[in-house]
């Protein structure tokens, strides 16, 4: 499903953020990308939807290579992935369910349909009854199931999540991972980015650990 082959990140002044990364996952595989702050874990993630693309080496999602993808492949590209990062990006002059609707805007579902779709999504999460109320009334833990809701809404293969649980109690964090685990449990494959030690070994399946931007596990 991801494959990194001597992948390089290098940005102006010579600073690299990964130093020939190789690794693949496999579909329904779940994983995590561990490492402190600055070892290039954000990089990591962001390469894959092709946010930034690599200096060097090969990525290839779904067998695609997103290096070398235009510009205008990649809103299909990203219809498959499902992106949860620190930087939630939720709309705050929306409530709940019109957040959720809005990457189906773009789809080419009915309004029943998407709307269904969009219940389904909440309620996975269990926002389904607070569809009405504006993510600023949400605590920290249920405006990070919302952005969880927003990225499945379309039915990705891949779920990824750059630190989705670095604000939260360690309790609202477990319930975060249990909703990824539960996501993986239907054949999504899942790739989080965490520091937290103690979720990656309640969780972790595989790890994979990056140390100044070189995988060294």
């Amino acid at each position: 499903m991801i494959s990194f082959s001597g992948v390089v990140k290098r940005y102006p002044g010579g600073q690299e953020g990964l130093k020939g990364v190789s690794f693949t996952i496999g579909a329904g595989e779940f994983a995590f990308v561990a490492g402190h702050s600055g070892a290039g874990k954000s990089t990591l993630l962001k390469l894959i939807p092709a946010i930034e693309r690599p200096s060097a080496g090969a990525i290839l999602v779904n067998g695609q290579n997103v290096g070398t993808l235009k510009r205008t492949a990649l809103p299909y590209l990203r219809r498959n992935l499902g992106l949860v990062f620190q930087d939630q990006k939720l709309l705050y002059d929306r409530n709940v369910y019109d957040n959720v609707m809005l990457p189906l805007a773009f789809s080419e579902l009915g309004g029943r349909e998407a709307a269904r779709r969009a219940r389904a999504a909440l309620e996975k999460v269990g926002l389904l009854a607070r569809e009405k109320a504006n993510p600023i009334q949400l605590s920290g833990g249920e405006q990070q199931r919302l952005a969880i809701a927003r990225a499945v809404v379309n039915r990705p293969s891949v779920l990824i999540a750059d630190e989705p649980t670095a604000n939260l109690d360690a309790e609202s964090a477990a319930a975060i991972l249990e909703i990824f685990a539960a996501f993986n449990q239907v054949g999504v494959t899942v790739l989080v980015a965490t520091h937290d030690e103690a979720l990656i070994g309640r969780f972790a399946r595989r790890v994979l650990r990056l140390a100044k931007g070189r995988l060294v596990e």
